[in-house]
């Protein structure tokens, strides 16, 4: 199945030779750092990999959804999930409020650096006890004057250490009795502000090279004209940004898990055990047709919604399909694809390792499994 023109198939070449030459030889040792060189933004800007979708006004390519998807397929073979991560959470998690409810004002002051690279962007809008519940944000934000004075903290932030721009979403009222989402509202606040504050790196299982922080908000003043939208729809903003985290995150995954495949194939291919090929083996042959038929219904689902959004038709419920099935299957194939590898698939020298641990995070993050299950079931009237 493929949904993409010459202009995705030039545009991919573009994307996989940048991968080979200037990022694989580089994963382990990021891997190691514990985060990618901010060096490595400006050159993926130079190349038009930020803000593809953005007007040219503002430096963006102009660009449809399938470019998007092309770039975050590529960016989840580099056998680097960390930095799939970090640019989807730049390019279409975090700049999207800015570029969806930013003021023209705004748009013209930051997007251009963003999609130069010389701008690193976070979204900030999960807490420590808020999770998948976005609606609990105790982030509290007060006017005064013109500005507002926001005081909170925030938790599980990617790209949270080395940003220069963090999309913040604080409480400005205490919302109606049984809508709690109402006063919730978006700032673009910049990493100089004065009370704003990375309180630490935090050390995860997988996407190592991706930092994540905990932030933290004491007398925070932000300049009243970087609000995002209106005051107190900062919640649906949230939401509707969510559905491009979602489907983003199925896009990669995805991609990831057929690179995966593929790595395990060429393994079972050349693996001798008692006399030939693993790859001769029954059980061996049949996990793989397992997970290749499993691959491809991800895929079609994926591709499917894919088309319903950039067609702009409500497509909830199959971006939560999408966000559920493909975080599922990711499990098996990645527990399928060390199994097969054996004891080598045990050893961090093996990507298939690195693989394993980095998708544990898919039933997790951008909502959990569970809430997608919700979702869906609210959306079919249950």
């Amino acid at each position: 199945m493929t949904i993409f023109n010459e202009q995705h198939a030039m545009f991919r070449q573009a994307v996989r030779s940048f991968v080979e030459k200037e990022v694989a030889p580089h994963i382990e040792e990021w891997e190691e750092a514990g985060q990618i060189p901010k060096s490595l933004w400006p050159r993926m800007g130079q190349l038009g990999f930020l803000g593809v979708e953005y007007d040219e006004t503002y430096g963006g390519g102009g660009a449809d959804f399938l470019t998007t998807v092309v770039l975050n397929e590529e960016l989840a073979r580099s056998r680097c999930a960390s930095l799939a991560m970090a640019v989807g959470v730049h390019t279409d998690m975090a700049s999207p409020h800015l570029y969806w409810a930013g003021s023209e004002a705004l748009k013209e002051k930051y997007l251009p650096a963003i999609c130069r690279g010389e701008a690193l962007s976070a979204i900030a809008v999960t807490e420590a006890g808020g999770g998948s519940d976005v609606a609990a944000i105790k982030t509290r934000a007060v006017a005064d004057g013109d500005h507002y004075v926001i005081n909170g903290s925030k938790m599980f932030i990617t790209n949270g250490v080395l940003a220069d721009l963090y999309f913040v979403a604080a409480r400005l009222g205490p919302g109606a009795q049984g809508r709690r989402h109402q006063g919730i509202s978006m700032f673009l606040v910049e990493r100089s502000t004065p009370g704003f504050s990375v309180s630490r790196k935090l050390d995860k299982m997988g996407n190592r090279a991706s930092d994540t922080a905990e932030l933290a908000f004491q007398d925070m003043r932000v300049p009243g004209e970087n609000l995002l939208g209106q005051e107190g729809k900062g919640f649906y903003e949230v939401m509707r940004v969510f559905q491009r985290e979602r489907l983003v995150a199925g896009i990669q995954t995805v991609a990831g898990c057929e690179r995966a495949l593929e790595d395990t194939i060429a393994y079972v291919q050349q693996r001798q055990a008692f006399g030939e090929p693993l790859s001769r083996k029954q059980v061996v042959r049949h996990k793989i047709a397992d997970m290749a038929t499993l691959l491809e219904a991800a895929r079609r689902l994926t591709y499917a919604a894919c088309l319903k959004f950039q067609s702009r038709e409500d497509a909830v419920k199959e971006i939560s399909m999408v966000k559920l099935f493909c975080g599922d299957i990711a499990q098996k194939i990645a527990y399928d694809c060390v199994q097969l590898h054996g004891g080598y698939g045990y050893m961090r020298e093996y990507p298939v390792e690195r693989f394993f641990r980095d998708v544990r995070l898919l039933t997790i993050g951008g909502g959990t499994s569970e809430i997608m299950k919700e979702i869906i079931a609210k959306q079919m009237a249950l």
